[in-house]
């Protein structure tokens, strides 16, 4: 059953989602409704051509930092002097251009302008970070999402140059701060670097720490 939202700030139970993992129609994107919907283990997703979508999927796709594989060629990648990480210097941007990536599959984004307006809000309350990779000092690849306790909630990376999204995530999983990062999509990249699935209830675990 999907169930329709409107104005009141509350949320189904995520048990409720479809097979595909889908909970909800409607509803907005104020700060207030992103954050509970994060707490509970809902995210949006949806594109200019449908209304609001909530998901919960039953199983989800993340990586916990401390197993995250790192190859021989991303170490000496990392290593070089031109290459630098930074975090929350240019937010806007980053989605900017994780909005304007070609992903196969898919004829459009669904970071849309509603979207991009939403989590920069987020960003600004301190909620949505950004990370950066910067080649001789230019944005070169990156990263954004949502923090929600001990877990980051990956939205999306993009790379401008080889492995800088890569170097992005590396750096997030080396700083000590999250116990799991979700990746939301299942990809083959993500899973070559130590992404795998966990249960719904393992998940929710998580967002439950302090």
């Amino acid at each position: 059953m999907i169930f329709r939202l409107n104005n009141e700030l509350i949320f189904p139970d995520p048990e409720l989602a479809e097979d595909d993992g889908l909970l909800a129609v409607g509803g907005d994107l104020r700060p207030e409704r992103l954050l509970l919907a994060y707490q509970n283990g809902i995210f949006p997703w949806y594109s200019d051509e449908t209304p609001i979508l909530w998901y919960a999927p039953h199983e989800r796709f993340v990586l916990f930092p401390e197993k995250v594989k790192v190859s021989n060629s991303m170490r000496k990648f990392m290593r070089k002097p031109w290459i630098e990480i930074r975090i929350n210097t240019q937010f806007e941007n980053v989605i900017k251009h994780c909005a304007r990536i070609k992903r196969p599959g898919q004829e459009s984004t669904w970071i849309t302008r509603d979207m991009q307006k939403a989590y920069i809000r987020l960003h600004e309350l301190g909620h949505a970070h950004s990370v950066e990779t910067y080649i001789h000092g230019e944005l070169a690849g990156g990263l954004y999402g949502v923090s929600v306790g001990n877990v980051f909630c990956g939205e999306s990376m993009f790379s401008l140059q080889p492995d800088t999204s890569k170097a992005a995530l590396i750096w997030l999983c080396k700083q000590n701060r999250y116990d799991l990062i979700d990746c939301q999509v299942h990809t083959e990249h993500l899973e070559r670097m130590g992404a795998g699935f966990i249960s719904r209830s393992m998940y929710l675990d998580f967002l439950q720490r302090k």
